[in-house]
């Protein structure tokens, strides 16, 4: 194997497979990230432990672009989970803008979560010849623009959803 995982990559990367499926789940039974439903609270759980286990993995000496991305998703997710339903800031719109910002930070905290996952899968599967060499192979840039447009055209679905349900 190429990439062998340590102790704390191997322990990463099985706390990082419960908010995948939690945040699927929770897409598919919601059609969003609902962090008062049990799914909502295994993916913001699961979500803190993926990030911060990732502080300890590092190729590289220091801080990594896969930290800063984790960091952008535990931000996105505590905004949309917990801060945006308590800011008042917005006045009369609160009630219009409230569950699309949610959705929004929940949402795209997911889409950052398997950024990372996404290069590390690539270039570690299968086993003996993976699909991709790193994050500049033309395997990984396709699969993270596959992602961006999932997310984009996911986002869009969940906005005329919200609004059809008013």
């Amino acid at each position: 194997m190429p990439h062998p995982l340590s102790p704390l990559g191997l322990a990463h990367t099985l706390l990082s497979l419960p908010p995948v499926i939690a945040g699927v789940a929770s897409f598919i039974r919601h059609r969003r990230i609902d962090p008062a439903t049990r799914w909502g609270q295994v993916y913001l759980a699961g979500l803190a432990l993926s990030v911060v286990t990732s502080f300890g993995l590092s190729s590289v000496q220091g801080v990594n672009p896969g930290h800063v991305l984790g960091v952008l998703a535990l931000l996105a997710a505590f905004a949309g989970a917990w801060l945006l339903p308590r800011w008042r800031a917005l006045g009369r719109l609160q009630p219009h803008l409230q569950s699309h910002l949610q959705n929004f930070g929940l949402s795209f905290s997911f889409f950052m979560l398997l950024v990372p996952g996404l290069n590390e899968t690539l270039t570690r599967l299968p086993a003996g010849a993976p699909l991709a060499t790193g994050p500049d192979d033309p395997v990984v840039r396709g699969a993270l623009l596959a992602w961006l447009l999932l997310f984009v055209v996911g986002f869009v679905l969940q906005t005329r959803a919200q609004r059809r349900r008013g």
